[in-house]
């Protein structure tokens, strides 16, 4: 008997938290059940940040870099990194992200022949 009561709680524990988090307007979505019956169930909360965007964005700045090193050339570019070096705290900032890289001084090769 104290199992069935323990599980019941357990239920009835469920169904108050999913009826606040709907009461409260977060997104919810209509689902209909194995019975037929529509029930309002709360979405999950995932991310705040896509991760698929993310990468994008990582991908984009290392192309960005990589354009600028094939069109500036190696020394070229070495010398506007240092010059942002010496300026204000989001200028230096600024330059330690936009370090060459592996990666960056790779595409930068491939892409050199196009881009000059």
């Amino acid at each position: 008997m104290s199992d069935e009561f323990m599980n019941f709680e357990k239920r009835l524990t469920r169904i108050d938290r999913t009826r606040r988090r709907v009461a409260k307007g977060l997104s919810y979505d209509p689902v209909v059940g194995p019975d037929g019956m529509v029930v309002v169930r709360p979405r999950r909360s995932g991310p705040s940040i896509p991760v698929k965007g993310l990468i994008y964005l990582i991908l984009g700045f290392c192309l960005f870099k990589s354009v600028a090193i094939a069109h500036l050339g190696a020394t070229g570019y070495a010398g506007h990194i240092h010059e942002m070096k010496q300026g204000t705290i989001f200028e230096q900032a600024g330059a330690w992200a936009l370090q060459p890289d592996r990666v960056s001084v790779r595409i930068a090769s491939t892409i050199s022949p196009f881009i000059r």
